[in-house]
């Protein structure tokens, strides 16, 4: 597998994520397939299969997260200077056409998620943004069109 980039801030939330699956909801859906089969028959045992269907998830999501852990490289944001947009930058970036501002800092694809501002480095608008400074602007396909964006800041922190 190849190195997965990401910020310390992102390994440690995989790291905390997979400590959590591994030592308190395995354990937990381990008593529960244990409760449901005291129930009798497993055929017709309903809580005997929804624990099954979890613990295949929750086996699945551990074997997942070992592999991005195992291959993760950790990029110090804090150590990158600078004006042109690369991996972990903040940027503030406005609409063209609504002047709205939006921050969001580059993240690695593991650790992304556009509600807190984190974006991939494998989307759309951050690849467009990626080489970029203070005054340029991007244009982006996205699913609903075509947007302009001006970039307005570019921070490492």
């Amino acid at each position: 597998m190849e190195k997965v980039p990401m910020t310390s801030d992102g390994l440690a939330a995989l790291e905390n994520e997979f400590r959590r699956l591994k030592f308190e909801e395995r354990p937990a859906i381990i008593r529960a397939i244990a409760a449901a089969r005291e129930h009798g028959d497993l055929s017709e045992n309903a809580e005997y299969h929804a624990a099954r269907e979890r613990q295949s998830f929750v086996e699945g999501r551990i074997t997942e997260l070992e592999g991005v852990i195992s291959c993760a490289d950790v990029i110090d944001v804090a150590k990158i200077t600078g004006d042109t947009i690369r991996f972990g930058a903040t940027v503030m970036v406005a609409d063209e056409d609504t002047d709205e501002e939006i921050t969001y800092q580059i993240v690695g694809t593991y650790e992304a998620d556009i509600e807190k501002g984190l974006l991939s480095v494998t989307s759309p608008l951050a690849r467009a943004l990626i080489g970029k400074t203070v005054g340029d602007s991007v244009d982006v396909t996205t699913p609903r069109g075509s947007k302009s964006y001006e970039v307005c800041d570019v921070t490492f922190k």
